[in-house]
């Protein structure tokens, strides 16, 4: 390493997220026989079935919005922030290796992680959108603004979930399971298949704690804004991500040394 990245942080920082990044990336998309196509066919594939369900149920839109789209937009934004946790959850025991390198933290481990699996629905949104816009379906956005911030607060979500997790399963070894089984059912309370209008009351309002369920109805109504839905708020999104971020790295700064050892 030059005497140049040793005087310049942040420069070194830059230098180990990228190395990071590249091995992460490689790993993701490489790692195995058809490892990217799983990254598309996993999505696409809950969405068509989704879709034939709803088909066979003979309803076609859903807040006057297409059924297929509206199931397209809530299953892409979930698997951004499931996919991310996830990757973050398990992103010490990836990287394990590198941390007999004082420069690399477990933290950036998680970081890269997270902005990998970005990267990668990044470009599964694009070739699923294009593929809907081909099949005559209006994926015109009419707030770019807010399907960005809707988007970004579902990755920073699953983020800090992640963190907390990853950390909360070295206190706890048996405590990854019971993390894990809780992403399992979110896709039905998150309002990614089962419209939360549907929902009767008092059962809506405890849905409505579920922060997922702001992220992918705002990202709904950031592509059209006349989407009938219930009363949801990005600024309840981002004070989740404060929690779980604020707290997670909280953990990560204060059980380094554990984190790297055990």
């Amino acid at each position: 390493m030059t005497t140049e990245a040793i005087v310049n942080p942040y420069k070194n920082t830059l230098m180990v997220w990228k190395a990071l990044f590249l091995k992460d990336a490689l790993s993701r998309f490489f790692g195995s026989r058809g490892a990217w196509a799983w990254l598309l066919i996993e999505p696409v594939a809950h969405i068509l079935v989704m879709s034939f369900v709803y088909a066979l149920l003979k309803k076609s839109s859903d807040g006057g919005v297409p059924i297929q789209t509206w199931i397209m937009v809530g299953m892409v934004a979930f698997f951004l922030f499931r996919r991310t946790a996830v990757q973050v959850l398990h992103g010490i025991d990836c990287n394990k290796a590198f941390f007999a390198f004082r420069q690399v933290r477990p933290f950036d481990a998680a970081l890269c992680k997270a902005l990998v699996e970005a990267f990668s629905m990044f470009w599964v949104a694009i070739v699923i959108a294009v593929a809907f816009i081909f099949s005559g379906f209006d994926l015109i956005p009419d707030n770019v603004l807010m399907i960005m911030l809707a988007l970004s607060g579902l990755w920073f979500l699953g983020l800090g979930y992640g963190l907390v997790s990853s950390v909360m399963m070295r206190l706890v070894p048996d405590s990854g399971f019971i993390l894990q089984i809780i992403l399992m059912p979110l896709m039905i309370i998150s309002g990614v298949v089962i419209p939360i209008t549907s929902i009767p009351e008092p059962y809506r309002g405890y849905l409505m704690i579920n922060p997922i369920l702001h992220g992918i109805e705002e990202l709904r109504i950031g592509f059209w804004s006349g989407y009938h839905t219930a009363n949801v708020s990005l600024a309840y999104l981002y004070v989740w991500v404060l929690i779980f971020m604020v707290v997670g790295m909280a953990l990560y700064r204060a059980l380094e040394t554990r984190l790297v050892t055990q």
